[in-house]
């Protein structure tokens, strides 16, 4: 009896570009460069690793800070 594999979801570079907000055809260019890997289906189309993509997305991007309105109103009385 063989034991059930977990499969990785994989992304279209619609999906990806969706996430990142950039056009496909970026991402595509950004796989061909070597910027994010990419696997090809038997029928020559690209997806992308879902863990690959979100860690990728992760690094270029940052939390947006707390507002916090004690905070803001420091900043009123301060300014």
């Amino acid at each position: 009896m063989s034991q059930p594999q977990h499969t990785e979801r994989l992304l279209t570079p619609g999906e990806v570009a969706a996430l990142f907000r950039v056009d496909p055809k970026t991402v595509t260019r950004w796989a061909s460069a070597g910027r994010i890997g990419s696997i090809r289906t038997p029928g020559g189309h690209r997806r992308f690793r879902e863990t690959e993509v979100r860690a990728l997305l992760a690094s270029l991007t940052t939390p947006a800070p707390i507002d916090r309105p004690a905070e803001r109103a420091a900043r009123k009385t301060a300014g």
